[in-house]
């Protein structure tokens, strides 16, 4: 297969790219086809989470022992794959997303792993889709924000009621390219507010992760 790794994703050179990668998790026939798939048929291919991420989102389901996982973002299925694989048989993944598209294309590898039982795919706005889980009494463990940049404090703040003390939030994209110190657009404005937001919170404790384009990492404590 092609080499379609997001090198523009990443703040470091090809070559700390590749070592890391080497030493990572190994990625399965199905996650190559699924990259190979996206990077050739959808738009904005890049959002899809890099290898060394999914690795980092599979390991933490694992760790944090999580059962219920919430996504906003889906894309293309990668992350929310890497994190239905941890979870038990019984575990679950709510994935949110507007594209139909590409949640066909997620949904189709889902089905083929075998993890597909576990994960839900809710299509529409997903600060909707959040207020009508809240609604219902859903709880999560672990949620994972990986969409549209301008919401991400609104995201923080609509799932952080939804997890119990050890929960955790990640966020994707944090590091923007570099672009969080010096801000010019909105999309970069809305990323510096939420790792100040994040880090500001007395709820959470956090640390930033050079992780690809950059990993917020909170953990609720309050």
């Amino acid at each position: 297969m092609s080499d379609t790794r997001p090198r523009g994703m990443t703040l470091l050179n090809d070559a700390l790219t590749d070592y890391i990668e080497a030493h990572a998790l190994p990625e399965s026939e199905l996650f190559a086809r699924m990259r190979e798939e996206t990077y050739r048929d959808l738009d904005s291919p890049q959002m899809q989470v890099g290898r060394v991420e999914g690795s980092l989102l599979r390991l933490l389901v694992q760790i944090s022992g999580a059962r219920r996982v919430l996504e906003i973002g889906t894309f293309s299925g990668y992350s929310g794959l890497s994190m239905a694989m941890a979870l038990p048989d019984d575990g679950r993944v709510i994935t949110c997303d507007v594209d139909p598209v590409a949640t066909s294309v997620a949904r189709r590898y889902f089905d083929e792993s075998g993890h597909g039982h576990k994960i839900e795919i809710k299509l529409g706005p997903a600060l909707e889709t959040i207020a009508a889980l809240a609604e219902q009494g859903a709880r999560f463990d672990l949620v994972f924000i990986d969409a549209d940049k301008t919401n991400y404090s609104e995201y923080f703040d609509a799932v952080l009621p939804l997890l119990p003390i050890g929960g955790l939030i990640l966020a994707d994209n944090t590091l923007w390219s570099g672009k969080v110190i010096d801000p010019q657009a909105d999309s970069d404005h809305a990323l510096v507010a939420y790792n100040k937001k994040v880090r500001d919170d007395p709820r959470v404790e956090q640390v930033l992760l050079s992780v690809r384009d950059g990993v917020m990492l909170a953990r609720k404590i309050a």
